[in-house]
């Protein structure tokens, strides 16, 4: 078992911050936030609390899986890497050729019932949704496993990844309870990607997805 090193504290670190950064995520929060009819602190809260859970006991599973399978298999890492990469290029090109098709986006609209508890179910669902795509979210776990830094270790570390994974939805609550001109920006995020809108065919779009694709298969192959 080895210890923990600041380049390894700081590379989570870096991969949580760019983690973080998922537009579907902040737009949720967005929402919430406007169309909130009750209490929009608790129900973004609770929206936080699920994605916070989903993202640490997806990574303690996953990170469990993959250290037992390099304790148990020869080269047992190798095979998770090839796994976890091979499915996100699967999952980028399934994007790719959505995207060679016009769509209709469906308007974004909190029903009556919300609240913080089905808040938090939509927390769970939309990060377990996008998680699929989360490649630094792999890349961490992969380096935990590879840094044999022990499951107690390794499982706080996870912990501190998933926080730092919800900062921007904290920061942005913070920010968005001031009202002003901070406000109108989420306004405007929120009606260029909560609203209902067709959106046409991009063969560049696809094209650009289909090249991440293969770049992802690539590495996927000679992990």
């Amino acid at each position: 078992m080895e210890q923990v090193t600041w380049p390894l504290v700081a590379g989570l670190g870096g991969l949580a911050a760019l983690d973080s950064l998922n537009p579907a995520t902040l737009v949720a929060v967005t929402l919430i936030l406007l169309g909130s009819r009750r209490n929009p602190v608790a129900d973004t809260l609770g929206f936080v609390a699920g994605a916070f859970l989903t993202v640490l006991s997806v990574g303690v599973m996953v990170y469990l899986g993959a250290d037992a399978a390099t304790d148990g298999v020869a080269n047992g890492l190798v095979w998770v890497r090839r796994g976890a990469f091979g499915f996100a290029a699967a999952v980028v090109l399934v994007s790719a050729i959505q995207a060679l098709g016009p769509r209709r986006r469906r308007e974004l609209v909190l029903p009556s019932w919300f609240n913080p508890g089905t808040a938090a179910g939509l927390g769970v669902l939309m990060t377990g949704a996008d998680l699929p795509n989360a490649f630094p979210y792999f890349i961490a776990i992969e380096r935990l496993v590879s840094a044999d830094v022990g499951a107690p270790v390794a499982l706080a570390l996870l912990a501190a990844y998933a926080v730092i994974y919800c900062l921007p939805c904290l920061v942005l609550l913070a920010i968005g309870l001031r009202g002003g001109p901070v406000t109108r920006h989420l306004r405007r995020l929120h009606d260029r990607f909560g609203t209902e809108a067709d959106i046409p065919a991009s063969k560049v779009r696809a094209a650009g997805l289909a090249a991440l694709a293969a770049g992802l298969a690539a590495v996927a192959v000679t992990a």
